[in-house]
């Protein structure tokens, strides 16, 4: 897989009254935990861009590629692995959805790839992608809100409407803009993939509506402090520093490295995190579901659980380049050239996991149709953060 881009919508509804330790609710785990998921990869890419632009790297180095787009990226897309397939328990709750859904995305992918062919495959994949990666990011917010009972307090209405909306402005103006200077030095997963022709007008108007909403949330939190309201210091963090890496990524930058490290960092990493914990919880507890694979993996603890992750990400990553992509065989060596009939089979069947993931992200995240989730994703205590 080139470049997965990737990550559904990771919310759910409401958390058990009890708050965290120290009785804040600011945060979704613990605050050193959501500094270092959350705050640590939007540090960590900036710092990535500045180092790139000062040392002049534009392309993606082959070290690059391991530690973000395979060791990150592409990792994270296999954790539903450890929240669906590795728990007979849950594939057994909903059938249908959890069978179902991989074998409809290989079967309209099939039939996507060999009607139109390539490019709209990847076309189609590339809006899907952003969509999800948009809708990840509303996810974190709503999760946050359920944390703080936002929804309880009749003061917080605006924000029901507020925080949504600063977390689409914060994304979609920079796809926009994007849409308006094609072609760029980089792209989401191959050149042409976006439909170029947007014009720049709606950029113009669009950056408009982006300020007003991002200072409207600025001043949202500043009036909140004013008034002695809790803030959720960790929502402001996804929003602000959503707004801050898709601009500087897109807008701003203009090379392949600088968006690929904006891209990936802030989207994996947390999503990683989440998946980890909530699986390291649920198999690993007394009155644990049998699911012996998993409860082996996670028994061994978070890092391993993580490498794990990594390792099938790797043979992912190995497929796609011996099989489609052939851009590093001193990574992967070389691999078969297939023929287009051929491919019309293996593309679809590689891309399967990462569109998946996708799917499956707007629906196992949500406490509506997951009554045990709430449990799962209960604040850190002391005993959980070894």
């Amino acid at each position: 897989m080139r470049m997965e881009r990737g990550e559904g919508r990771p919310a759910i509804s409401s958390f058990p009254a009890s708050e965290q330790p120290g009785g804040s609710r600011s945060w979704l785990f613990s605050m050193p935990v959501d500094l270092l998921v959350f705050g640590g990869p939007i540090a960590l890419a900036l710092l990535l861009v500045a180092a790139g632009d000062a040392l002049g790297m534009s392309r993606l180095s082959p070290a690059v590629l391991l530690l973000c787009v395979v060791g990150v990226d592409v990792a994270h897309v296999h954790g539903t692995l450890y929240r669906v397939y590795l728990d007979p328990s849950e594939v057994l709750r909903r059938p249908v959805l959890y069978i179902g859904t991989p074998v409809a995305v290989w079967l309209v992918g099939f039939l996507l790839y060999r009607s139109c062919g390539p490019l709209w495959f990847w076309r189609v994949l590339a809006y899907v992608a952003v969509w999800h990666f948009i809708r990840q990011q509303i996810g974190w917010v709503a999760l946050y809100r359920a944390r703080g009972r936002e929804h309880e307090d009749p003061r917080r209405k605006v924000d029901r409407f507020l925080d949504p909306a600063a977390i689409y402005a914060a994304t979609l103006y920079p796809i926009i803009d994007w849409h308006t200077q094609l072609p760029r030095p980089f792209s989401w997963f191959l050149d042409g993939d976006f439909i170029p022709g947007l014009p720049r007008e709606v950029a113009l108007n669009a950056s408009v509506l982006w300020a007003v909403l991002l200072l409207a949330f600025i001043a949202r939190q500043v009036s909140l402090v004013a008034r002695g309201m809790a803030v959720s210091w960790g929502k402001v963090i996804v929003v602000l520093g959503t707004a801050l890496l898709w601009w500087s990524g897109i807008v701003a930058a203009r090379s392949d490295f600088a968006f690929t490290v904006t891209n990936v960092l802030p989207h994996g990493i947390p999503y990683i995190a989440l998946t980890v914990i909530y699986a390291r919880r649920r198999y690993t507890t007394p009155d644990a579901p049998p699911a012996r694979i998993g409860t082996a993996i996670l028994a061994r603890g978070v890092p391993f659980a993580i490498l794990v992750l990594m390792l099938v990400a790797l043979f992912e990553e190995a497929l796609w380049d011996r099989l489609v992509w052939h851009d590093h065989p001193a990574l992967f060596g070389e691999g078969a050239v297939l023929g287009q009939s051929m491919l019309t089979w293996v593309v679809p069947l590689l891309a399967l996991p990462q569109v998946t993931h996708y799917l499956l992200d707007g629906f196992i995240w949500k406490r509506a149709g997951n009554p045990d989730l709430a449990r799962w994703l209960r604040p850190l205590a002391a005993r959980d953060r070894g």
